[in-house]
């Protein structure tokens, strides 16, 4: 047997041993990449489960997730595909300018550039050629990403470049340079305490954590599928603000918002990790809710790893486009209606801790306790 055979062969026995693949974004002790198969729930995670399908209104269906104040409509366990992470190499950097100006600017949560009028760090944003800002091109009527969003929507822009991720919300480039309300880095190489960038602080994520990390994308549930393994991390999730516990949040997420307003004891406080139960949809299980492989990757992960509560809005579940990617969604069998039947109350909240009251005041995490070794100090 070659060298390259049995290195082949001897990969594809480790993959099926562990049938987990490793994260794009391996950051050492990141929470999401850890196992709550066996963690404890919250004694109230039944309540609140229940509580969030009560919300429920006007819908013959099974769509009980999404909603909000500003789109009251209810929406199924549905996936939206519009985020795109950009690789850069040595592209040249592009300054920040707060949008629409210094005083919308969320300062100091956002301090990480520099904004003209705010205390600077000299760290601007690579930008790909080719590259694109979540909600242009496609699926959304456009031939291929832009970097012209015109802050219509959240416009997130992800980029990664070496072990720096940087992000930023309401995001559009023109000719003075990168328009953002939010535009921050994280330290791929680095484990963050568990209020991540500083408590009561927000990111270009309104949970505060980061976004790209927590996405899933067509390679890697490709390779997933090959071993029947499970992603390796936890997924993002939202819902509308009105169906979050108002003015609170819970670890490890490090801010919630004003915009929520649902006072009921059991309702969910950002940052929520929920887990998906052994039987869901009507009682079924992995193997008899879907015989595509690659749904049942998502399953697995949702059941191994669960997700996080990261921000308010409309469409439960985010994937990364396939535009950038090898595989591609259609080749996979994965549509926007592929976890169809799925309900809040098929999963359980893992015990985060007690709620969090938001505060309003950013302190921001010093750089010299975000930790390289995994041990605080």
């Amino acid at each position: 047997m070659s060298r390259g055979i049995f290195a082949t062969v001897a990969l594809l026995m480790w993959c099926a041993a562990h049938a987990t693949v490793l994260p794009e974004f391996e950051q050492p002790g990141a929470i999401w990449n850890q196992d709550v198969t066996n963690a404890t729930l919250r004694t109230n995670s039944t309540l609140m489960m229940t509580h969030v399908e009560s919300l429920t209104v006007g819908h013959s269906g099974s769509g009980k997730w999404g909603g909000g104040s500003k789109e009251p409509a209810n929406f199924d366990f549905q996936i939206d595909f519009s985020f795109y992470v950009l690789h850069a190499t040595n592209e040249a950097p592009t300054k920040i300018v707060a949008y629409p100006d210094v005083d919308d600017y969320f300062w100091p949560d956002c301090g990480d550039f520099h904004v003209p009028g705010l205390a600077p760090k000299p760290a601007p944003i690579p930008l790909p050629v080719g590259g694109g800002i979540e909600g242009t091109g496609p699926p959304d009527g456009g031939l291929s990403p832009s970097y012209d969003c015109g802050h219509d929507d959240d416009c997130h822009l992800l980029v990664q470049q070496g072990t720096t991720l940087f992000e930023s919300y309401s995001t559009s480039v023109t000719g003075s340079g990168i328009e953002s309300s939010c535009a921050l880095t994280w330290d791929l190489r680095k484990t963050y305490p568990r209020y991540g960038r500083g408590e009561h602080c927000t990111s270009a994520d309104g949970a505060g954590f980061p976004i790209a990390p927590l996405l899933f994308n067509a390679d890697e549930v490709f390779a997933a599928e090959q071993v029947q393994g499970n992603l390796g991390h936890a997924i993002r999730f939202i819902i509308g603000n009105d169906r979050m516990q108002q003015g609170v949040h819970v670890h490890p997420s490090s801010h919630g918002t004003s915009a929520t307003s649902d006072t009921n004891v059991n309702a969910m406080p950002y940052g929520s990790r929920l887990r998906l139960k052994q039987t869901f949809g009507g009682g079924k299980t992995v193997t008899t809710f879907s015989s595509n492989e690659a749904v049942r990757v998502m399953l697995r992960t949702l059941q191994k790893y669960g997700m996080f509560l990261s921000d308010g809005g409309r469409i439960p579940l985010t994937a990364e486009s396939d535009y950038y990617t090898t595989n591609k969604w259609s080749d996979l069998g994965i549509d926007s209606h592929s976890f169809f039947g799925i309900d809040p109350t098929d999963f359980d909240v893992i015990d985060a801790g007690p709620a969090i009251t938001d505060s309003g005041n950013c302190t921001l995490t010093p750089d010299d306790f975000i930790f390289i070794d995994g041990y605080d100090f």
